[in-house]
């Protein structure tokens, strides 16, 4: 290969496809924006077994190289990203390796740049299994203070950032999810009736309470849940059924996005009851596809959002049953803030994300 600009390794060993929400879609949509963007770079995004070719832009630029390693067994995907991506970024005089996944080796030949999407181990440690949190506590303490460079998803997070580790302002950048002009373009003329929540099923996504306030009276709407089956997926389900819900509350488990589309596209309004975020990504793409939400009154989400959002506390099943009765309701809010919506969630684009992401990694 002949070499160009700055050999950027991007290290994509945790992608579970279909497994691990938000960073997937953050990762896709990143590469392909960066190749939009990009032809003067070359690029290496190191895979693992699970993750197919189609996660890598068809650009000459671009260069994919797959690793003998599962991401399911977390170990070996560990030890893989600790021992051997190393000796692959020597081998390919790798200029900066990019992490976009939370991780990073600890031992590096060349600078690094690591993505922190949140850090809910610090925050609400109760919401991780005994097992997992010692690698948490571990791996990210390491990535933080092994990167020279620490891109945060939020103000939110920057501020975790600072409070938890002890690490220095100017070391890391702040920068926005986008979301993809696809909600934009959405036709909404023929909405259906039914509230839509778009969420994995952790603890931290709040959903038993949202469950149970929609389940305190007959609703003339449906609630659906889409998003991957997460840790609290079987609780969840077993409070839909003791609340004789199963006719009413409607869970898809993960779905391409073309389905996806098509929910945003019919959902006569959006609920999204977290307790804990690093961003947001799903209230920004329904402010996107300009449908009413009512969401969380939490830093992440009022820094996406602004004032074109109904908040409510979502510790209170009181003010979530209120919130989730006005926002399917209320014509007057729906009509106007659905322009102001859109208009607030024009400056997040997955364009502005490369070009800003870029120049940390080039400039370092």
């Amino acid at each position: 290969m002949a070499r160009i600009g700055v050999r950027i390794g991007i290290n994509a060993l945790y992608l579970i496809p279909g497994g691990v929400g938000g960073t997937e879609i953050y990762l896709r949509e990143l590469l392909a924006a960066l190749a939009e963007l990009d032809q003067s770079n070359e690029y290496l995004v190191f895979t693992n077994l699970e993750t197919q070719p189609d996660l890598v832009p068809k650009q000459a630029n671009f260069h994919w190289k797959p690793q003998a390693v599962h991401a399911r067994f977390r170990p070996a995907r560990i030890l893989w990203e600790q021992i051997v991506l190393p000796f692959e970024a020597a081998r390919y005089g790798l200029d900066v390796l990019f992490n976009p996944g939370f991780t990073a080796p600890l031992f590096s030949p060349c600078r690094q740049v690591t993505v922190f999407h949140d850090l809910q181990h610090k925050r609400h440690p109760e919401y991780f299994r005994w097992f997992d949190l010692p690698f948490w506590r571990l791996m990210l303490w390491a990535a933080a203070h092994r990167s020279r460079r620490l891109i945060a998803v939020s103000e939110a997070t920057r501020s975790d950032l600072l409070r938890f580790y002890s690490i220095r302002k100017d070391r890391i950048a702040v920068i926005h999810h986008g979301v993809g002009p696809a909600f934009a373009q959405l036709d909404r003329s023929h909405t259906e009736s039914y509230l839509l929540c778009v969420s994995t099923l952790h603890p931290h996504k709040n959903l038993p309470r949202l469950i149970r306030a929609y389940g305190r009276k007959k609703r003339d709407f449906q609630l659906i849940l889409a998003g991957l089956r997460g840790f609290h997926a079987q609780a969840i389900e077993r409070l839909v059924q003791e609340l004789n819900l199963r006719d009413s509350v409607r869970i898809t488990g993960w779905v391409p996005r073309e389905e996806l589309y098509s929910l945003y596209a019919r959902a006569r309004a959006f609920v999204y009851p977290s307790t804990f975020e690093g961003f947001g990504m799903p209230v920004l793409e329904a402010m996107a596809a300009g449908i009413p939400v009512a969401c969380s009154d939490i830093p992440p989400l009022r820094e996406v959002a602004g004032d074109t959002a109904l908040y409510f506390d979502p510790l209170n099943e009181d003010a979530i049953e209120a919130g989730l009765e006005r926002v399917m309701s209320d014509g007057q809010l729906q009509e106007r803030m659905t322009q102001e919506r859109r208009e607030r969630a024009q400056p997040f684009t997955w364009e502005r994300s490369a070009a800003q992401t870029l120049k940390v990694l080039c400039d370092i």
